[in-house]
């Protein structure tokens, strides 16, 4: 069977449609991953459950979104990007409609690459706004000891939020960074950002299309997505993605010490990747770096898992067909 040619602006559309619904589903475990990721020494939570439910506890239930407006602004051109440049690249790369493992390998680091323009600057104003509550429940509990404020977990006594913390803004911290450190400041941590995106979409794109074409022999290396069935696209992109996203946690656990501007008391600074690596290992141990593992896969399974889905409903391709 033929190969279904996809425009670029229906791919855009669709990466775009995929992102806003996933982010929407998963950004209360991305927030909880931020927050157990940045935690040094002291556990202001025991896990991502716990950290759910302190999160409700003193922010309230909205406060599982706080820095959810800058993903869902940003993410659909970063996902857009992301699955748009991965198809372009197979396509120039495949000849007679045959893509090797080698090319697939190449596209997926071309598309991790792309993307990292948008994903810089997104994640670094995401985490600002995620790990202030953590910051905040940090301060309750120390204060708590000090005996002088009620505990963190303690019985409510006032309505859920009044203890949040106090709110910034994306817009605020840009100007801030803009007016301190210029452009460089959005994109602290660009190569952090780069070794742990290149890498993953190395290995989820490949992945993908093989899990993709499993019980089909035709083709088996163009671009299967459009002839699977919709169930095995939405069960192969979130496969390929946690497996993906498991190996990447390292990389993410220092692209988000790196690029976190407010430190609690007594948590490490670092200068770049090398002594971030460095730091981490020797204070923490090697178990740090595999901090909300289990998070990143519950964000990124189902993230993929429908960006693929809404590949094979075709839903750029239908928008595209309502405006001409």
């Amino acid at each position: 069977m033929a190969e279904k040619k996809v425009s670029l602006p229906a791919k855009l559309i669709n990466g775009g449609v995929a992102g806003l619904v996933g982010v929407t589903c998963v950004f209360p475990i991305d927030l909880a991953k931020t927050r157990l990721q940045n935690q040094q020494g002291a556990r202001v939570y025991s896990g991502m459950l716990d950290c759910l439910a302190k999160t409700i506890k003193m922010e309230g239930y909205f406060g599982m979104y706080r820095g959810a407006a800058v993903n869902l602004t940003l993410v659909t051109p970063e996902k857009a990007i992301k699955l748009a440049a991965n198809d372009v690249f197979r396509q120039k790369l495949s000849k007679d409609g045959k893509l090797p493992l080698w090319g697939e390998i190449l596209a997926g680091c071309g598309a991790g690459t792309c993307q990292v323009v948008v994903t810089t600057p997104m994640e670094m104003l995401k985490i600002q706004l995620q790990d202030a509550g953590r910051l905040a429940a940090q301060r309750t509990v120390a204060a708590s000891a000090a005996g002088s404020t009620p505990s963190l977990v303690a019985s409510k006594a006032a309505q859920p939020g009044t203890n949040a913390p106090p709110r910034s803004s994306a817009t605020r911290i840009t100007l801030e960074l803009l007016k301190t450190r210029g452009l460089r400041g959005l994109y602290k941590g660009a190569g952090a950002t780069l070794m742990r995106d290149v890498p993953f979409s190395m290995i989820y794109f490949p992945l993908f299309a093989n899990l993709n074409a499993v019980g089909r022999t035709e083709d088996r290396h163009s671009n299967p997505q459009e002839r699977a069935p919709f169930l095995q696209s939405f069960v192969a992109g979130c496969a390929a993605g946690s497996v993906a996203a498991g190996a990447g946690t390292p990389l993410d656990v220092i692209k988000t010490r790196l690029q976190t501007l407010q430190k609690g008391e007594g948590e490490d600074s670092y200068r770049g990747i090398i002594d971030c690596t460095q730091r981490i290992l020797k204070r923490e141990g090697p178990a740090a770096f595999l901090k909300g593992a289990t998070c990143r896969a519950l964000v990124i399974a189902p993230l993929f898992g429908i960006a693929q889905g809404v590949y094979f409903l075709g839903i750029g391709e239908h928008v595209l067909g309502l405006l001409g």
